[in-house]
């Protein structure tokens, strides 16, 4: 009993049954038409089902030794790369019963023996064409999905540098700092999918300076009392203008707008949190965010040296910065430096292509 192989552009339909006599029938009756392949019992079918070359349609007998068709078709359905996988009983079992239960198990239909030719194809035809049309749908949802994200990264960012073209020509800090971000996240160990859910978050950390008045947000000189308390806003202002989301991404921005000025003994702003209160993603933000801010020229000063700067994050271990990020913070330094270079003010302002995380 060989499966038939000609054409592979054919579907593929799997015939499992413990009796060699009746995969001969439904060979003969499937193999014009389809690739078929073949198992003589429950332990072969699954093996077949989970390799690379999946079936598009699975014809599953009951009754059989080891593991009966029943049980094949609950373990098909709990593992999510076969739940998928239509599948049809081909069985000597007619009763109603028998077949509310292999429907019940997420079969999508049920075929008595002795089987009818033309049965099985119409049956066989149907459940493809269903199937081929659930794949078309769900590949085209997910192409959606991921354009809608991309477009929802791509508001994000223009928003963030919106607000930054305040006081910053170019609007790179945020580009900077996002990156500083990514790379002490990356040193700090957290998992891949936060380095990158804070990377996309990270240029909404200053949005709420939208709010704050020119006449205060770019003063050339030290700010007095009454404006400091006016600036002190800005976190607030940013969390009100992202809002409260479901979305993960709107999350972790609404965290950096409300935490990147939170300071490790409590003395920050605006909710005094002290320690691990603050969010790790605001943390690591504060550290990046005073790093650019500290290298880089602003209307009320001057840039300061990468080795001054430096000097200054690590004497504000345990008092304005997580002294558990100062050893990720130095590892990343070499890589935060090229970034420094590369999108430095005098490059002008760049594109969205610039916040895609080198691989």
């Amino acid at each position: 009993m060989q499966a038939s192989h000609s054409g592979s552009s054919r579907q593929t339909v799997l015939i499992v049954d413990d009796t060699p006599d009746n995969i001969d029938v439904m060979t003969e009756v499937l193999s014009p038409h389809y690739l078929t392949k073949v198992a003589l019992n429950g332990e072969r079918a699954l093996k077949i089902a989970a390799g690379d070359n999946k079936p598009d349609i699975i014809l599953l007998d009951i009754m059989m030794p080891g593991i009966s068709g029943y049980d094949v078709c609950q373990r098909l359905k709990r593992n999510s790369s076969t739940q998928g996988i239509p599948v049809i009983f081909v069985t000597a079992m007619n009763e109603i019963e028998d077949e509310q239960k292999g429907l019940a198990l997420g079969a999508v239909d049920y075929i008595t023996k002795p089987i009818s030719p033309a049965i099985v194809l119409a049956r066989v035809r149907t459940h493809l064409a269903l199937y081929d049309q659930t794949r078309e749908l769900e590949r085209l949802v997910a192409l959606r999905t991921a354009e809608l994200e991309k477009t929802r990264s791509q508001i994000i960012r223009r928003l963030g540098r919106a607000a930054e073209f305040k006081d910053n020509e170019t609007g790179n800090h945020v580009i900077r700092m996002s990156h500083y971000a990514r790379l002490t996240a990356q040193a700090a160990g957290l998992s891949s999918g936060a380095v990158d859910i804070l990377f996309h978050a990270a240029p909404m950390h200053d949005v709420g300076k939208i709010g704050i008045p020119d006449n205060i947000l770019l003063k050339p000189g030290k700010l007095d009392e009454l404006e400091w308390e006016v600036m002190h806003q800005h976190p607030a202002m940013g969390a009100e203008i992202i809002g409260d989301h479901k979305d993960e991404l709107l999350q972790a921005a609404h965290c950096v707008a409300i935490t990147h000025h939170e300071k490790w003994d409590g003395t920050g702003y605006p909710k005094g949190l002290k320690g691990e209160e603050i969010p790790i993603y605001g943390r690591i933000v504060a550290i990046a965010d005073v790093f650019d801010a500290l290298t880089s020229e602003r209307p009320y000063k001057k840039a300061w040296t990468v080795e001054a700067a430096l000097q200054m994050i690590e004497e504000g271990a345990g008092r304005h910065f997580d002294p558990g990020l100062m050893p990720a913070f130095r590892q990343a330094m070499p890589d935060m430096l090229k970034i420094k270079e590369q999108y430095s003010e005098d490059k002008g302002a760049l594109t969205d292509l610039d916040f895609t995380a080198p691989q």
